[in-house]
């Protein structure tokens, strides 16, 4: 993962929206027609891993954009899925005065005007080998595409691969990836995983919130290992899902964090220590093959077969139970103008259920100022609560059911609060609609 410092350089080239699961949805079952993804086998994993620290070690210590380590891992990389039966391509792009390479690995068959897609960054920074960051999720990618022809899997869908290059010089690979790429064949693209990071040795569980129907795929996953997620905020817009974002390409992937300090809630949901780094060996010659949290990359491993599997087969829609919410906060002005927060509802087909429920959680000194309504993507507006000078509790957090059948249910849904007397403030703290 590419460091923080280097967000300015690709702001104007990649739109970042920020939004928060506050709740996971019960367990659902797989899309009927997905066939179930095989475990991945976590020994094979750290067979890559094993193999990308010894080519480090013997280039250098580091396998880095334009150095003798990152070209010998892409071959490395590269050898494997030719003799899987691949049709591999290296795209070649210069960054800095040096050559670095995208290896990109297409599957036969499947509907080639809907391609799935899933990747990882191959390169490492100079100063070490990069086992977590981010040989983890590029030998994740490996043992689940390795799989795929094992299994001779015929998904629906198109599958490729991708390892990206420069990704710690500012997604620099993936960025050249898409800009290159015809936009008949952009839109030809359902969906990108990304998986950055999946072996942190105080691992946590996080998962990207971008896609509702790739991110309700992967907190479905994990529920059924009765694994807590939460969403992934630390690395949002620093990895190589980015620039398919900002083309328009549905996005998600997983994270178990790097330098962010693990919280006393995480540990005691997710095990490892308070107080300390995800990764203390982020970005820095520690992180090697001995920086790995067996238990998170064998979890996250098998996510992206479950990811892959699932993703291919068909068209999928959310299933019913779905989450989609809002956790970005919005001031709520004294006695004010009313404020409004956001969530796209995508995925979905007809009109919205007669028990939409709407669970909000407003911070507010006097929760009688508020008015709070819910609107609908054609601008009609559900009076979830009215202003009342003898409530004078603080805050609004409840679950509001509301008779939506009359709308669509994809677009963009809103939630309305205005504040209607003197004295007392707030903010929406966050908010979720449940189809």
């Amino acid at each position: 993962m590419r460091p923080a410092r280097l967000r300015s350089l690709s702001a104007a080239a990649v739109a970042v929206a920020a939004l928060l699961a506050t709740a996971a949805p019960a367990v659902q079952a797989a899309p009927a027609r997905a066939a179930a993804a095989p475990d991945i086998p976590l020994a094979n994993v750290k067979a890559h891993l094993t193999q990308l620290q010894s080519i480090a070690t013997a280039n250098g210590g580091n396998r880095a954009h334009g150095r003798t380590g990152y070209k010998a891992s892409v071959d490395y990389v590269r050898a494997k899925l030719d003799a899987a039966g691949y049709t591999t391509t290296l795209q070649q792009f210069t960054s800095g005065g040096a050559t670095g390479y995208n290896l990109i690995a297409d599957w036969p068959g499947g509907d080639p005007n809907q391609v799935l897609m899933a990747g990882s960054h191959l390169d490492s920074v100079t100063s070490g080998a990069g086992i977590n960051d981010n040989g983890s999720g590029s030998a994740a990618v490996l043992e689940t595409a390795l799989a795929v022809s094992r299994a001779q899997l015929a998904p629906d869908k198109h599958l490729r691969f991708a390892w990206w290059g420069a990704e710690e010089l500012g997604l620099v690979g993936s960025k050249y990836y898409v800009n290159n790429l015809a936009s008949t064949e952009r839109a030809k693209l359902s969906g990108y995983l990304n998986f950055d990071m999946i072996g942190s040795p105080n691992a946590g569980y996080f998962v990207y919130d971008d896609d509702p129907v790739i991110e309700q795929t992967f907190k479905s996953y994990f529920a059924g290992l009765s694994v807590p997620t939460e969403i992934e905020t630390e690395g949002d817009g620093r990895s190589d899902h980015a620039p398919f974002k900002s083309a328009g390409v549905p996005v998600g992937g997983l994270f178990t964090g790097a330098s962010n300090t693990k919280s006393s809630a995480q540990a005691q949901k997710w095990g490892g220590t308070a107080g300390q780094a995800f990764d203390r060996c982020y970005h820095s010659s520690c992180d090697t093959t001995t920086n790995i949290n067996d238990t998170a990359l064998d979890r996250n491993s098998d996510a992206v077969a479950h990811a892959v599997w699932t993703l291919s087969a068909g068209t999928v829609t959310p299933p019913t139970g779905t989450v989609f919410s809002n956790a970005t906060d919005v001031a709520v002005p004294d006695n004010g103008a009313a404020v409004t927060s956001s969530v796209a509802v995508t995925g979905r087909t007809g009109n919205a259920p007669a028990t939409l429920k709407a669970a909000v959680d407003i911070k507010h000194t006097y929760r009688g100022d508020l008015v709070v309504d819910l609107l609908a993507p054609d601008g009609t507006a559900y009076r979830l609560k009215n202003s009342s000078s003898s409530d004078s509790a603080d805050n609004v957090i409840a679950t509001y059911t509301v008779n939506a059948s009359a709308e669509t249910a994809n677009g963009t849904w809103k939630l309305q609060v205005r504040d209607v007397a003197a004295q007392d403030t707030g903010y929406i703290d966050s908010w979720q609609l449940t189809f």
